[in-house]
């Protein structure tokens, strides 16, 4: 009989995920406002694409929609500048 492996502290994937996600979006922001370009973009995509795996574990469809939402327009504004 095996037991499930969950982080030692207790808490859950998506937790964990969604911290992350947090951080890096933090991150983003923090880039901007530097002006640290692109990479504020590249940190403001991966948080996109986390928040976005939150709303699915979560099943979560505003989530997912908002963050979809987000990423197009982050994407189409990247390809015009």
């Amino acid at each position: 009989m095996t037991m499930p492996v969950s982080p030692p502290t207790g808490l859950k994937t998506v937790d964990i995920v969604k911290w992350i996600a947090t951080a890096i979006q933090l991150v983003g922001y923090g880039l901007t406002g530097m002006n640290i370009v692109p990479w504020n973009v590249f940190a403001f995509f991966a948080g996109i694409v986390l928040w976005f795996a939150v709303g699915v574990m979560w099943k979560d469809k505003a989530i997912m929609v908002v963050h979809l939402g987000a990423f197009i327009s982050l994407f189409v504004g990247y390809l015009n500048s």
